[in-house]
């Protein structure tokens, strides 16, 4: 089954609301399968139509004729992380181009393996450049972004997707992969902004204040491996702050957007 299967921006709307009623209780397969048909976009055939949606990183199991969030049943020790950062030729993702993409896996207390590349692009804005250092000739003999892409969709399999304002590189990711016929991203994200701010106190929450006011002290700034590295540090400081009920993933994500548990 080939997995270069493009998913329209609505479809990718309906299976984030799917989710959140997923979020909500578990769902009767029948009512599940009800709204796969309903969302569409995908294949017809529904066990083939689930089956994408694991391979996509959707978190789902069946148990009992029931569809539940895998999330819930996933703890914290036992999941894969993957701390991601990107950087960019700007801020719209259909019209600017990714740069550079830097990330680390993350499970149990151990980097588990690790992503860095250039991406070539034949122009830099000057703003971008002063920002984080990289210029078009850093870029002339870097891979092309169909290749890094790929071998970065392959990396980030079905892990849980983090980043500091996660909405920016899972969203420019996600048009990025399917500008290049790659599968979209239907994983679950963490936004390490919102959970700072549930767990730690600090006057500001941009990555590179809370790099100084931690002590983190990442050399590097708006640099993309150096950035997911920060953002992992981040998140490890805010889990001695957690409290005793979160144990799931599905409980670290729903504490950091301040979503009452459900037990």
């Amino acid at each position: 089954m080939s997995l270069k299967t493009a998913i329209s921006a609505n479809t990718l709307k309906g299976f984030n609301e799917l989710l959140n009623k997923l979020c909500a209780t578990p769902l009767e397969k029948s009512v599940f399968e009800s709204h796969l048909q309903n969302i569409g976009g995908l294949f017809s055939d529904l066990d083939t139509q689930r089956e994408i949606l694991r391979a996509f990183g959707f978190p789902i199991i069946e148990r009992e004729d029931k569809i539940f969030l895998s999330t819930k049943n996933l703890s914290l020790s036992e999941a894969n992380f993957c701390f991601v950062d990107i950087e960019t030729t700007g801020a719209k993702a259909h019209e600017h181009e990714i740069i550079e993409i830097g990330a680390l896996k993350y499970r149990n207390g151990e980097v588990i393996e690790r992503f860095e590349s250039f991406i070539y692009a034949p122009f830099v804005p000057q703003e971008i450049t002063h920002l984080t250092g990289i210029s078009a000739k850093d870029l002339q003999n870097a891979p092309r972004a169909d290749e890094i892409l790929a071998r970065f969709r392959l990396f980030l399999q079905d892990c849980i997707f983090v980043a500091h304002n996660v909405n920016f590189d899972y969203e420019f990711l996600n048009v990025s992969f399917q500008k290049h016929n790659l599968p979209g991203l239907l994983c679950p994200k963490l936004c390490t902004i919102e959970l700072a701010r549930k767990s730690i106190l600090s006057p500001r929450y941009a990555l590179s204040f809370l790099n100084t006011f931690l002590g983190i002290n990442t050399p590097a700034s708006h640099r993309a491996y150096a950035d997911a590295l920060t953002c992992l540090e981040v998140y490890k400081i805010a889990s001695l702050c957690l409290p005793d009920s979160v144990k799931s993933v599905q409980d670290l994500i729903d504490f950091s957007k301040g979503r009452k548990q459900v037990l």
